[in-house]
C-alpha cells in the first residue's frame, strides 16, 4: 500500500474572477483552480476540503484547506510548484503537514473577517474592488455602540442569506472592531463561525444605524431577531476579506 500524507495549504486569492470557493456549475471557482493545478503538479487528481466557503468577489488572506496524496514531497516543494502554475490572483502562502484525523472546517475555533469601507467624496480606482465606497461621513459613536452589542452569543437569524442551511443561527461572536485608516474604515470581526452573509450583512447594518436608516432599538430587536425584517442592507462582497482561520482553542484580542 503506498503512503499517503495529508497537507495543509494556506491560501490568499483575490475574489473578484470567480463564482467563490467552492467549486460550481455557473462559473470558475478558486478551488477549482487549485485542485487543476495540484493534478498538474502530482499527477494524480486531488479534492481540497476546506475551512469554509467565500461567496463571488470575496476575498482571502488566510484561507485553509487540507488533501491528501501519495506524492511525498519536501513542503517547500508543494508552495512553490503550485505559485508557479496558479494564476496571479491566487497564491499558495504555506504548506504543512498535518495528521491523519485533521479536518480544515470542523477543527477550526475561530474566523477573522475584515470588512472595509472607503470613506471619500471622490472614487478610488484602485480601491474599488477591495472596499466599499462610501461618499458621506458616518456617525462613529453610534457604529460602535452597535458593533460593541454583536459581541457574544446571539441568534442571528435576522443576519443570514437566503438559501443558509445552517441547523441553527446561533454564533458567537469575540469581537467587533473597527479600525481607522484614513480614508478607510476597517471593521474586524472575530468569531467562531458565520453563517452565510452574516458578516456582509452585520457591516451593512453598522453602517445603516450610522446613517441613522437604523435606530439603535431597531438594531436590538434584530438582534434578539423579534424584528419582521432581515438586517440589511448586505454591503458588497468585494469589500469582504477572510484574514485568518484558528485551529486552537484562544479566542482572538
Amino acid at each position: 500500500m503506498a503512503l499517503t500524507s495529508n497537507i495543509c495549504l494556506l491560501i490568499e486569492y483575490e475574489g473578484t474572477n470567480y463564482v467563490g470557493w467552492q467549486v460550481q456549475a455557473n462559473g470558475l471557482s478558486v478551488q477549482q483552480i487549485l485542485e487543476e493545478k495540484l493534478r498538474e503538479l502530482l499527477g494524480e487528481p486531488v479534492r481540497l476540503v476546506s475551512s469554509g466557503r467565500t461567496d463571488a468577489g470575496v476575498h482571502a488572506r488566510g484561507m485553509v484547506a487540507i488533501f491528501c496524496t501519495s506524492r511525498l514531497l519536501p513542503m517547500r516543494a508543494y508552495r512553490e510548484g503550485l505559485n508557479r502554475l496558479l494564476p496571479e490572483d491566487i497564491a499558495v502562502r504555506e504548506a504543512r503537514p498535518v495528521h491523519e484525523g485533521f479536518h480544515a472546517r470542523f477543527d477550526a475555533r475561530g474566523k477573522w473577517y475584515r470588512y472595509t469601507l472607503y470613506l471619500s467624496p471622490v472614487r478610488s480606482p484602485l480601491a474599488r474592488r477591495f472596499s466599499w465606497h462610501l461618499r458621506s461621513e458616518l456617525d462613529r459613536e453610534l457604529m460602535r455602540c452597535a458593533a460593541e452589542k454583536f459581541v457574544g452569543q446571539h441568534d442571528f437569524c435576522a443576519f443570514r442569506g437566503a438559501g443558509c442551511a445552517a441547523r441553527t443561527t446561533v454564533r458567537d461572536v469575540y469581537s467587533v472592531d473597527l479600525l481607522e485608516e484614513p480614508p478607510f474604515l476597517h471593521i474586524d470581526v472575530k468569531g467562531e463561525g458565520f453563517l452565510r452573509n452574516m458578516v456582509r450583512m452585520m457591516a451593512g447594518t453598522l453602517v445603516a444605524v450610522a446613517r441613522e436608516k437604523v435606530s439603535l432599538a431597531e438594531f436590538d430587536r434584530l438582534l434578539r431577531g423579534t424584528h419582521e425584517r432581515k438586517a440589511g442592507p448586505t454591503a458588497p462582497a468585494h469589500g469582504l476579506c477572510l484574514m485568518e482561520v484558528w485551529y486552537d482553542d484562544r479566542k482572538p484580542s
